[in-house]
């Protein structure tokens, strides 16, 4: 079997992850032949490996609107001519006129969210908006096009059955997954600058959040958070570590962190805030073990992974009372609806004030971390493509099972 992987409108970090950790196993898979799209610089990960070819698609730079048609008009061509028996489509949108059996996988939930398209109306980024909904539209369009959708969790699926008023659209869902051994493999020391910055020893509370700076993951409401809880534990200095800048970067595309940086100088709030920029991926586990608290507030999400990396690193987690969230993190998590910094601030005090908590959020973390897979991940993902070919496209497969209700913490009343 050969499938082609089409990652050519992976800009940045989830997209050069995912990459990184699927197609190796896709290579040590023996009769199976992969070709993997990319742009120059996300392909050097995967040069040495057996069975996996790579094309570099500089052909389909530009804007996103360029990218989109050029695509359309020259990939389907590109397939032909190498033969391949399956597309899988890893950038959210679907090839209108595969010639092979075709999956999308669709992570994007920006389009699905109201809340994004109201974050980006209210600072009156009309631009994003407009871009937005006309990917949206496109990425609509595309979903009847694929023989199978992907989505990585069933409360992603259920947003996207929703908003294309399908209930019975037939979606896969196949849990992104986590590799112990490579994750904590690496030996490799963090970076002096990044080293240098990280807030030591026991003299403060380190909330960590492992982000690219943008909307959606509603930094505002976390740095919010900041001086009530340093009101809610006044003998304890807190620092939030975070994995990006609040500059404005070409990386981060559309996005400008300039009214989030106003707001933590308008709050006071700057000097607690730890800017460690990009951590090199094999090193990231460091930061991780250097901090105390994980927190995710972001209000759209179709997985979140760094939850599973934290959870692996026994960090206790507060995360947005998204559906997402409670299906990734189960009872390893306490939660706070999305735009609450009071909540958020207590939920974190919580954890601060109380070492059984965080123990028993920690050890719950380590186990449901072990239910993600990217073996398991790359396997469905295989299988399904061994169905499409063989005329099976109803076939469904079976999602990891969550549990839903998160169980009650001893000593604890917090949900």
């Amino acid at each position: 079997m050969h499938i082609v992987i089409n990652a050519s409108a992976a800009s940045a970090g989830g997209g050069l992850t995912y990459l990184r950790n699927v197609v190796p196993h896709f290579s040590a898979r023996p009769h199976l032949r992969t070709t993997v799209l990319a742009a120059r610089g996300f392909l050097r990960d995967f040069k040495e490996l057996p069975g996996v070819t790579l094309l570099e698609t500089e052909e389909f730079g530009g804007k996103a609107t360029n990218r989109f048609w050029r695509e359309q008009i020259m990939l389907p061509g590109l397939i032909r001519g190498c033969g391949a028996d399956v597309l899988i489509s890893a950038g959210n949108i679907a090839l209108f006129r595969s010639p092979v059996p075709q999956i999308l996988l669709t992570r994007n939930a920006l389009y699905t969210s109201t809340d994004f398209y109201a974050d980006a109306w209210a600072r009156r980024d009309i631009g994003l908006w407009i871009r937005m909904r006309l990917q949206g539209f496109f990425a609509k369009w595309s979903v009847c096009r694929a023989d199978r959708v992907v989505t990585p969790s069933e409360s992603f699926a259920e947003e996207l059955r929703a908003w294309l008023g399908k209930k019975s659209l037939p979606i896969s869902v196949i849990p992104h997954g986590f590799d112990t051994d490579r994750f904590f493999g690496s030996d490799e020391a963090l970076p002096t600058r990044v080293q240098s910055r990280l807030p030591e020893g026991n003299r403060c509370l380190r909330l960590l959040f492992v982000s690219h700076y943008n909307y959606f993951r509603n930094f505002d409401t976390l740095i919010r958070a900041l001086p009530l809880l340093k009101s809610l534990l006044p003998d304890k200095p807190v620092k939030l570590v975070l994995t990006c800048r609040l500059r404005p970067a070409p990386e981060w595309g559309p996005y400008d962190p300039t009214r989030t940086e106003s707001l933590a100088r308008g709050l006071g709030a700057a000097d607690d805030i730890v800017e460690l920029d990009l951590v090199p991926y094999p090193s990231l586990h460091k930061v991780y073990r250097a901090c105390d608290i994980y927190v995710n507030p972001s209000y759209a999400e179709s997985f979140a992974h760094p939850l599973v990396e934290a959870m692996a690193c026994g960090l206790p987690v507060v995360a947005s009372d998204l559906p997402v969230h409670r299906e990734v993190c189960g009872d390893a998590a306490l939660y706070f609806p999305r735009f609450s910094p009071e909540t958020l601030a207590e939920r974190i005090a919580g954890i601060a004030c109380s070492p059984e908590i965080a123990l028993e959020l920690g050890a719950r973390g380590r186990a449901r971390s072990r239910n993600y897979s990217w073996k398991k991940h790359a396997d469905q993902l295989i299988s399904l493509a061994a169905n499409l070919i063989d005329g099976c496209n109803e076939k469904s497969l079976p999602a990891l099972s969550y549990p839903r209700k998160p169980a009650p913490l001893r000593g604890s009343s917090s949900p």
